[in-house]
């Protein structure tokens, strides 16, 4: 808090059981105004200060006829406090992206349409590190490389690069080789699980591993050590991949600051990853895995794919079940894959697709993914207001799209404040760590930003009730704006943060692809994109394009993705330092 404590004793805790009813605001002269107290340290004087922050005015005879209510309130609001749940206790109301009445088409689990010929295997352990994970099991499949060699691979060069990128928080070297191991074993005896079959796979750092640590990436957490094993992560090894370690998160999934460093671009290490994926993203852009596990809430697949100029696929809320993964907003969390090209997401998504009981928002809705589809004709949302003044790689991946025969259709949303629904995420994740505020340990935190976590929760316990309610509704009405949108198109194309369309997507649930559709000069940046500094030093980083696409077609967005990343050629160009 920043306000001065009334008791030097006083915890934060007893400071908000204090203000818990005076959700409101008034006249500033009201507060200092001296007024009968209630044992409860509620009085007339409280709610006429907090009807400022709430936007409302009452008359003092409304205020005095509040408060035996407002003491009950305070009263089960620290009830409630004292239960402090378990951070995967899901919410009664659960969120669902699907509207009534509407039919989502039936896709049966299948991937066709990749190439077949991977060609022979590069004499260059670099050259091995960077290829797709549909070559490198292609490779494995004609016994050219083993699990165990590619294995030895990514862990040299995490030896040699991971503290430079400050990309893992734990390597488990020897469990990693003895999986790989046995996938070897199991392919010399036939058995293949799958396509994943002995590739090597980072983790982002709050889906838990038993055994192994989950810091979530903060300070409170940092001994921490997974009891349970994520349904994605059974998953995963259930489909041959082989675990190299946990990939760093910015602190309680935000950002690229964690407990015991900064994640960095490979593109530019003098500038972070962004996030909250930002080991994923860094450690599979700079080629120290083969692909990794990233999560998003809002943005944190996208943004640090756009950063690090890796692929990064946000898919459908609940095709991915979360069971085992840190809960920061139950309603808008989502699992994904980043990886270096678009049927490398196909591949990992295919492994983790599914509903699990744990996750009550998850289910069970086929995928399919056919790279050699015809796309001509492909119905395409685009703004052009978006394109005006973008960058030129945005361009560029537009008239890549249009170059592949698809019709261009003009796609506007409704002039809303979509933003209004920010607060529905600030809240649900205050409650998620409410603990970390009334206990103070916030203040551990490494970020103390004002948009860092530790403001924003503070912050939160004074959000209407009313508006959060108001703001879900509005969230139905986007619901209902891109349902109609998207019922004549296939997929929509655009700048990554252009149109409020990631914010308004994340909301509804829809899927999103960031791939890598070129390069621009920028000066080291902040986490939001501003200069780091005032040298002027430019560097020549990675960028990305995205596209959208209807509940549940990925598949459509992953074959347009390959064909533009196969049109533009900027996919495979590595960052200097690491290559």
């Amino acid at each position: 808090m920043t306000m001065p404590l009334p008791d030097p004793r006083a915890t934060r805790r007893s400071v908000l059981a204090l203000m818990a009813g005076a959700g409101a605001g008034g006249a500033l002269a009201a507060c200092s105004a001296p007024a009968p107290v209630r044992p409860e340290g509620l009085s007339a004087s409280t709610l006429a200060c907090a009807e400022t922050l709430a936007g409302v005015a009452y008359t003092p005879a409304e205020r005095e006829q509040m408060l035996s209510g407002l003491e009950a309130w305070q009263a089960r609001a620290e009830r409630l406090r004292a239960l402090e749940p378990p951070n995967g206790l899901h919410p009664g109301l659960i969120f669902d992206p699907r509207l009534p009445g509407r039919v989502y088409r039936e896709q049966a689990d299948a991937i066709t349409g990749l190439p077949a010929d991977p060609g022979p295997l590069p004499s260059d352990p670099v050259d091995i590190a960077y290829a797709p994970v549909w070559t490198l099991a292609a490779w494995m499949t004609r016994s050219a490389i083993t699990s165990a060699q590619l294995t030895e691979l990514y862990l040299a060069r995490i030896d040699a690069h991971a503290d430079a990128l400050e990309c893992y928080v734990h390597v488990s070297a020897d469990r990693a080789r003895a999986q790989a191991a046995e996938r070897d074993a199991e392919r010399a005896a036939g058995r293949v699980r799958g396509p994943l079959h002995g590739i090597p796979y980072a983790l982002k750092d709050i889906v838990d591993v038993e055994g192994l640590p989950a810091t979530w990436g903060a300070t409170v957490y940092s001994d921490r050590v997974a009891d349970e094993t994520a349904v994605i992560a059974r998953r995963l090894e259930q489909a041959g991949a082989v675990l190299l370690g946990k990939a760093t998160t910015g602190a309680i999934a935000y950002g690229d600051i964690w407990f015991d460093g900064v994640t960095r671009n490979p593109f530019n290490p003098a500038e972070g990853s962004s996030g909250s994926s930002a080991g994923p993203a860094s450690a599979t852009a700079a080629a120290l895995c083969a692909f990794a596990i990233g999560t998003e809430t809002l943005g944190s697949i996208v943004s640090p794919s756009h950063r690090c100029g890796s692929t990064g696929l946000r898919p459908t809320f609940g095709r991915v079940p979360r069971t085992g993964a840190m809960a920061l907003c139950w309603s808008l969390d989502k699992i994904g894959p980043i990886v270096r090209s678009a049927p490398d997401a196909a591949l990992v998504l295919a492994a983790i697709n599914g509903g699990d009981n744990g996750d009550p928002a998850s289910r069970s809705t086929g995928f399919e993914a056919d790279f050699a589809r015809d796309l001509t004709g492909l119905r395409v949302g685009y703004n052009a207001s978006w394109f005006e003044g973008a960058a030129d790689p945005d361009r560029a991946a537009l008239e890549a799209a249009r170059s592949l025969g698809v019709t261009l259709v003009p796609f506007e949303v409704d002039d809303r404040p979509w933003d209004a629904m920010l607060m529905q995420l600030e809240a649900e994740a205050a409650a998620a760590f409410e603990h970390l505020t009334l206990q103070d340990l916030d203040d551990r935190l490494r970020w103390q930003d004002d948009a860092a976590w530790p403001n924003t929760w503070r912050r939160t316990r004074f959000l209407s009730a009313v508006d959060l309610i108001n703001a879900d509704r509005l969230r139905r009405e986007a619901m209902e704006m891109m349902d109609a949108r998207f019922a004549d198109l296939d997929a929509v194309i655009g700048p990554n943060f252009a149109g409020a369309m990631l914010l308004i997507t994340n909301y509804t649930g829809h899927p999103q692809l960031a791939f890598r559709s070129g390069f621009i000069e920028a000066p080291s940046r902040t986490i939001f994109g501003q200069p780091a500094d005032a040298s002027g030093v430019l560097h020549r980083v990675p960028y990305a394009t995205s596209l959208w696409a209807p509940l549940y077609e990925e598949g459509v967005i992953l074959a347009l993705g390959a064909a533009i990343e196969a049109r533009l050629g900027v996919a495979d160009e590595r960052p200097a330092q690491f290559s």
